[in-house]
């Protein structure tokens, strides 16, 4: 069945119903459970902005905040994980283009499934703005399940 469960997570509502549902996959199939969660870096219009930001910027570069709140975020998943009793959950950040990075790295583990929230759009919708989980439904081979 499924023995390696990649869990792509954003720390968005969709992405937390996605990451109990891998959980609970896990916990039944006694799979290995990886999370991913990926930074987009910043425009070079937005590396323009941030020179303008004012005494709000604490120093770092904005990639170095996308950085570390995808850092954060990842922790929080794998922490919640274990708390819904999956005994074996790793966690990795990487930068990219998202979907493209989701799809690649599930190809680098092996993954054996995919899952991801959904933005709740209808298939008009989401076609148009070409959301991460029809991108990666589209791009990979590997199973997805879209919560």
């Amino acid at each position: 069945m499924f023995n390696k469960i990649l869990l792509a997570y954003d720390g968005s509502r969709g992405a937390d119903a996605a990451l109990t549902k891998a959980a609970d996959l896990c916990k039944l199939t006694g799979g290995t459970l990886t999370v991913l969660t990926v930074y987009r870096h910043h425009s070079m219009l937005e590396a323009s902005l941030s020179m303008v930001r004012g005494s709000t910027d604490r120093g770092g570069s904005l990639d170095d905040a996308l950085r570390e709140a995808s850092r954060e975020a990842a922790e929080y998943a794998k922490t919640r994980c274990i708390d819904l009793g999956v005994p074996e959950v790793h966690a990795f950040i990487k930068g990219g283009q998202t979907s493209r990075t989701i799809v690649s790295f599930a190809d680098d583990q092996a993954s054996d499934l995919i899952v991801l929230g959904s933005r709740g759009l209808g298939a008009s919708e989401s076609y148009m703005l070409g959301s991460v989980s029809h991108k990666v439904t589209s791009l990979t081979d590997v199973p997805v399940l879209v919560v």
